[in-house]
C-alpha cells in the first residue's frame, strides 16, 4: 500500500482500513503463534501499513 494511494482517502475510508489492517495483524500473530505462517514478511508489512494510515490521521487532525 502506498502512501498516494492513502493521501487520496477520507478519514472514514482510513478508519475502516485501520480496523481491516488490525484485524489481519491479528490473525498473522494467531498464524504465527501456531506455526502456520509461512510468509513473515507480511507481519511486518501490515504493521507498517499501520503506521502509515496512523501517521496520516494523526497530520489531518492537526490540519481540521
Amino acid at each position: 500500500m502506498s502512501l498516494q494511494d492513502l493521501k487520496g482517502k477520507s478519514v472514514e475510508d482510513l478508519r475502516k482500513e485501520l480496523l481491516e489492517l488490525r484485524q489481519t495483524q491479528l490473525k498473522l500473530r494467531l498464524q504465527k503463534a501456531s506455526g502456520q505462517l509461512e510468509k513473515t514478511h507480511q507481519i511486518r508489512q501490515v504493521r507498517r501499513d499501520i503506521a502509515r494510515i496512523k501517521t496520516l490521521l494523526g497530520q489531518q487532525n492537526v490540519k481540521v
